[in-house]
C-alpha cells in the first residue's frame, strides 16, 4: 500500500507519533488509507449537503474494513458568481482545485480516495486529479436540486434569469419576478435542469468512475446516501484489487461519455472539460471527436434548457444507464467501470423500474428528438478553429441565420444594452475579450442570453463570443470561439454593421467581410488589454485556447 511509505517500519515511529496525534489506531494504521475529497463548501447550493454525503462515505469505507481521511476543496457556485467580475474567477478554479488534490493525495500518500463533489467546474477539476494522481478513485456526485413550482409549473434558476428579462420589457411584473426569485431554487443540489453541473455527473458516470445511478439520484433523495455508503465500501475494493483510474478511462471511454452527452443535449462546457480531463489522463480529445459522433449521435431527451423536461424526469426515467441502454449499439461496451464489470455488463443489469415513464421520456434509436446529437461544432473565417453550439436548444429558423454584427468588448457593455432594448430582431450580439486569455477567464454569460429569451428575442437574435455559456443557455449561442480576440483571432476585428452568417446544418460560422479588408484591419489590430494581478495575471500567462479544452500549457 502507498500509505505504507508513511506508517510501516521503525523509521516511521514518528509519522506514526502524528498519526495518533488525530486518533488513529494501531490497527488502523495496517488497514488502507482512503481519502475522501469532499468540495463542501457554505457557498454554493449543490455543495450544502456534502457534508452528509461524506460521512456516508466515510461508514461505507469504515464497514469495508479502511480508514477514511477527509478534506476538503474550494468551489465557485456560477450561478452567484454569474454576470461580475466573480465568473472570471469560475474556469480558472478548476486547476486550482485539482492542484490542491495532487498535492494532498501526494503529500499524504492516500491509497485510494472517494472524491465527493458537485457544479460546474469542481467536478471536473476533481476528475481531472484522479487521472494525474492515478491511484484507486471513485467519484460521487451531489445530486440534482428539485425543481421549484411556480404558476402551476415546474421551474429552475434559468427561470428566473430569464424573468430578469421579461421583468425588465414589462412581460412580467416586479411582483412575479420576486416570486421567481423566492421559489425556483428550493434547495440543496445542482440546478434542476441539464445545465453543466449535471451533465458533468452525467459523464462522469459514463465514463464508469460513479456507480450506476449515481449523476440523477437525487440531493435530497435516501438513494444517494445508499450511493455514497456503496462507494465507499467499493473503492476499499478497488484498493485490495490494485485498480486505478487510469486503468477504468480510456480514450474509448471518453467516446462513450461524448456520446451520452450528446443523446442528453448537455452543456457546450463538455467540450472544455472533457479534453481537459483526456489530457491528465495521457489522453488527446481533439474538438472535432464531438462534431464527429454528434453526427451520428441522436438526441434522445428534451431536457432543460433544450426540452421541457427536468432532471426529476430523467432520475424516473432511469437516468444515465437508460440513456446508454438506448445507445448500447453504439457504446464501446467493453471499457471497465469501478463496479468491476464492463459498461455492457452493468447496461445489461441495469433495471427500468418506470417502463412507461421511461418510453415516454427518452426516445428510441429509430424516432429521436433530432438525428443528431445536441452539440455541433462550426468552423469558418470567423472561427478557424472551431466554435460550439448547443444545436438542440435551438428553434429550428434559428439555425441558420444572417445578420449585423453588434460588438461589445466586454459581457458588461452587451447587458447595458440589451437591458436597454436596444438590441433589434435580426441582430447578432458579438462579445469579445472574453476568451481564456481576454477575459481573463472566459466567463460563463447566462445573463446577455436569458436576458435576450425573456425579451422574447431568442427566436431571432443570435450571440457569438469568445467567451462560453452556461448550461443553462437556450438559443443561437455560438460560443468558444476560436481563435480568441486577444489572441489576434478574426472575431476581435469584426466592425458594427459587418454581416454575419450563421448556419449550422453546414457548421459554418461567416464573417461576410472581404479577405483583403480583413488583412487591413489585421494590420492595425491591437487586442484590448484588462489590467489583471494575482491569480488571474498567472492564469492568463499559462492557459491555452478553448478549442484544447483552455488546459494550462
Amino acid at each position: 500500500m502507498r500509505s505504507d511509505n508513511t506508517k510501516k517500519g521503525d523509521a516511521r515511529a514518528p509519522n506514526r507519533s502524528l498519526l495518533k496525534a488525530i486518533g488513529v489506531t494501531d490497527s488502523e494504521m495496517k488497514k488502507p488509507f482512503i481519502a475522501v475529497v469532499n468540495s463542501w463548501t457554505e457557498f454554493i447550493p449543490g455543495h450544502i449537503h456534502l457534508d452528509k454525503v461524506a460521512e456516508a462515505v466515510k461508514a461505507g469505507i469504515r464497514n469495508a474494513g479502511g480508514v477514511p481521511f477527509e478534506f476538503h476543496t474550494i468551489g465557485i457556485c456560477d450561478g452567484i458568481a454569474m454576470g461580475h467580475e466573480g465568473m472570471k474567477y469560475s474556469l480558472p478554479s478548476r486547476e486550482a482545485i485539482e492542484d490542491t488534490i495532487e498535492i494532498m493525495i501526494q503529500g499524504q500518500q492516500m491509497d485510494g480516495m472517494v472524491m465527493v463533489t458537485s457544479c460546474d467546474k469542481i467536478t471536473p477539476a476533481h476528475i481531472m486529479a484522479a487521472g494525474r494522481v492515478d491511484i484507486p478513485a471513485i467519484v460521487v456526485t451531489g445530486g440534482p436540486m428539485l425543481p421549484g413550482y411556480v404558476d402551476d409549473n415546474y421551474t429552475d434558476l434559468v427561470s428566473v434569469f430569464e424573468g430578469v428579462g421579461s421583468c425588465q420589457s414589462g412581460k412580467v411584473s416586479s411582483e412575479k419576478l420576486k416570486q421567481l426569485e423566492d421559489l425556483c431554487c428550493c434547495g440543496a443540489g445542482s440546478c434542476a435542469g441539464m445545465f453543466t453541473a449535471n451533465t458533468m455527473a452525467c459523464m462522469t458516470e459514463a465514463l464508469g468512475l460513479s456507480l450506476p445511478g449515481c449523476a440523477t439520484a437525487h440531493a435530497v433523495d435516501a438513494k444517494k446516501m445508499r450511493i455514497a455508503k456503496d462507494s465507499g465500501e467499493r473503492i476499499v475494493e478497488l484498493v485490495k484489487e490494485g485498480v486505478s483510474a487510469r486503468q477504468i478511462v480510456t480514450e474509448k471511454s471518453f467516446e462513450n461519455a461524448i456520446m451520452v452527452d450528446l443523446a442528453v443535449g448537455g452543456s457546450t462546457n463538455t467540450t472544455l472539460h472533457l479534453p481537459a480531463i483526456a489530457h491528465e489522463f495521457g489522453i488527446e480529445l481533439p474538438l472535432e471527436k464531438f462534431d464527429d459522433l454528434s453526427k451520428t449521435t441522436p438526441h434522445l431527451i428534451g431536457l432543460r434548457p433544450g426540452g421541457e423536461n427536468f432532471m426529476l424526469d430523467f432520475e424516473r426515467a432511469g437516468g444515465v444507464h437508460a440513456i446508454m441502454k438506448r445507445l448500447r449499439t453504439k457504446l464501446n461496451l467493453d471499457e471497465k467501470t469501478i463496479t468491476g464489470k464492463s459498461i455492457g455488463e452493468n447496461v445489461e443489469e441495469f433495471v427500468i423500474v418506470n417502463p412507461k415513464l421511461n418510453a415516454r421520456i427518452i426516445t428510441t434509436l429509430d424516432a429521436p428528438l433530432h438525428e443528431e446529437g445536441g452539440i455541433a461544432v462550426l468552423k469558418g473565417n470567423l472561427a478557424p478553429d472551431g466554435a460550439v453550439v448547443k444545436q438542440a436548444a435551438v428553434d429550428e429558423k434559428m439555425l441558420r441565420h444572417t445578420g449585423p454584427a453588434r460588438v461589445f468588448d466586454s459581457e458588461e457593455d452587451a447587458m447595458s444594452t440589451i437591458m436597454k432594448g436596444e438590441i433589434k430582431s435580426g441582430d447578432v450580439v458579438v462579445i469579445r475579450y472574453e476568451g481564456p486569455k481576454g477575459g481573463p477567464g472566459m466567463r460563463e454569460m447566462l445573463s446577455p442570453t436569458s436576458a435576450i429569451a425573456g425579451m422574447g428575442l431568442i427566436d431571432s437574435v443570435a450571440l457569438i463570443t469568445d467567451g462560453r455559456f452556461s448550461g443553462g443557455t437556450r438559443g443561437p449561442c455560438i460560443g468558444h470561439i476560436s481563435p480568441e480576440a486577444y489572441e489576434g483571432g478574426p472575431i476581435g476585428l469584426i466592425q458594427e454593421g459587418d454581416i454575419i452568417e450563421i448556419d449550422m446544418p453546414a457548421r459554418k460560422l461567416e464573417l461576410n467581410v472581404s479577405e483583403e479588408e480583413l488583412e487591413k484591419r489585421r494590420a492595425d489590430f491591437k487586442p484590448v488589454e484588462k489590467e489583471v494581478t494575482g491569480y488571474l495575471s498567472r492564469y492568463r500567462k499559462t492557459v491555452s485556447s478553448a478549442n484544447r479544452g483552455a488546459i494550462r500549457n
